[in-house]
């Protein structure tokens, strides 16, 4: 029995969990109550391959995606984010070790001798006669700068562990945008390999309804037929012929939105494309799985959790921020008025301290940064229900789609086959002398147009197949397409 899919998304609950000293709420990932299968998925055999296009045995359609996830412009952009993800992971951990600058130089200074201070110190001597104060000194210094803060209540891991997650997000997103653009190459492949057929198969049919209005004209001509028979027969080619300037349009389009998603120029891909072919057969079944599977199969699923694991983080470290802060700093070096003493051990000096900073009172700014981070979190956490609610919807809807289209491409393959005995009989019957040449060219025409709507069922169901792909998500990423760049998908499926 097919059940209704329900989604209950358990609340997440905010509580102040020390470990050590650290503060903050620990995070849960949310628990999801799932139905234990898709209320329009068929009960048949799964197929694991995540690389489904290459089921249609087009070597052309499997190159194109090939190329595209190699050269397509925003996926090279979505792994230009994980560097600058990893780049800011790695710039706050640098926060969890000390600072140490080192620096070195000259100085040189006079002292006003007419100063009220030290003015009269510089005639003064003691009791050797040398001089307590001299008005002008130089020499040199080399030493360093060591600050370190104490993380005791955890702030900067919690920094470190929401960055780690943006890295995470900025492959997950990079992981969707492979799904995405591969759709769409095949999506526009096959669009346009339907186009190209119909075309065809309209031109076909303009063929034989010349013949069919040289035939009504002849018979015009010797006084047996009517005016409106050839009317009607002029309407019928001009009809056709119409739809000839339809397809070359969306073919051209078809072919633009290629090039684009390729990145490259449309001369390349029309030398790729190697003229018209048939649209692909669509076979074998469709990998559904179960719907708890989409939690880890969407991206956009994945995306919505991720960030609520960022924001607890977020919320953490806003917590920890109330608390007092502690720091270290040193300052070893060594200087001399002489370069030739700079390194001696009587030359060695440093300064060191321990401070605290804590603010007492900021007039309600940190309570408010963390009610602002909750909230954040609620609203989330409402998004990723939101989130989950949309994708089992969406892949129930192509489901359904995808099983309407396939009823109705077998009823239009059981229409062409009848238009095909159809004409048979019809080209009998003629040559028995049983009927004229013009019932032969109807029957033909009969069945070129069903084969035109055949060919556009054919498409419908091959852009469902698409799109029940698309919607259970998945790993689409070619192997060893961006070696060395590629991300870690071990997780998805």
């Amino acid at each position: 029995m097919k059940s209704f899919i329900k989604t209950t998304l358990t609340p997440i609950a905010f509580a102040l969990v020390l470990t050590g000293c650290a503060v903050g709420p620990d995070y849960q990932e949310p628990t999801v109550e799932l139905s234990q299968a898709y209320l329009y998925a068929n009960n048949q055999a799964i197929d694991n391959n995540p690389i489904w296009w290459e089921s249609l045995g087009d070597p052309t359609l499997t190159k194109l995606v090939e190329d595209v996830q190699a050269q397509n412009i925003p996926i090279k952009v979505a792994a230009e984010r994980i560097k600058m993800a990893n780049s800011y992971k790695q710039m706050v951990d640098s926060l969890k070790v000390p600072t140490i600058s080192v620096g070195g130089g000259y100085f040189n200074y006079q002292l006003s001798e007419n100063d009220s201070l030290l003015g009269p110190v510089f005639g003064a001597q003691d009791a050797l006669g040398v001089s307590l104060l001299d008005s002008q000194h130089d020499g040199g210094f080399l030493g360093a700068s060591i600050a370190w803060e104490a993380d005791i209540f955890g702030r900067l891991d919690r920094q470190s562990n929401a960055a780690m997650i943006r890295v995470e997000q900025a492959e997950i997103y990079q992981n969707g945008l492979y799904t995405l653009i591969t759709a769409d190459v095949i999506s526009n492949y096959l669009q346009l390999r339907g186009a190209q057929e119909r075309r065809e198969l309209a031109q076909d049919n303009i063929a034989d309804q010349r013949k069919t209005l040289e035939l009504v004209e002849k018979v015009v001509r010797s006084g047996y037929g009517s005016e409106l028979d050839l009317a009607q027969a002029q309407a019928a080619l001009a009809a056709t012929q119409s739809v000839i300037p339809q397809l070359e349009i969306a073919e051209q389009v078809h072919k633009h939105r290629l090039a684009v998603l390729l990145g490259e120029p449309l001369e390349t891909l029309d030398a790729r494309l190697d003229g018209s072919q048939a649209l692909p057969q669509i076979s074998g079944v469709i990998p559904v799985g179960m719907p708890s599977e989409l939690l880890k199969r969407r991206a956009d699923i994945r995306l919505a959790e991720r960030e609520m694991a960022a924001i607890n983080e977020e919320v953490a470290m806003s917590i920890a921020n109330k608390y007092p802060k502690f720091f270290l700093t040193g300052a070893p070096g060594v200087t001399a008025s002489d370069f030739d003493d700079l390194f001696s051990s009587d030359s060695f000096g440093w300064a060191g301290a321990v401070g605290v900073q804590w603010n007492v009172f900021d007039g309600g700014r940190s309570d408010a940064l963390v009610e602002m981070n909750e909230a954040r979190f609620d609203a989330a956490a409402l998004n990723y229900q939101h989130v989950v609610d949309s994708a089992i919807k969406e892949v129930d809807t192509t489901l359904f789609a995808y099983g309407r289209s396939q009823d109705n491409q077998v009823q239009l393959d059981n229409a062409v086959d009848a238009a095909r005995n159809a004409v048979s009989k019809a080209e009998s019957l003629y040559k028995a002398g049983l009927i004229d040449y013009l019932s032969v060219l109807d029957a033909q025409r009969q069945k070129r147009m069903l084969q035109d709507r055949q060919v556009a069922a054919r498409l419908q169901s091959a852009q469902a197949t698409v799109a029940v792909h698309k919607a259970i998500g998945g790993n689409w990423v070619v192997s060893d397409v961006n070696a060395g760049e590629s991300v870690d998908l071990a997780a998805i499926n």
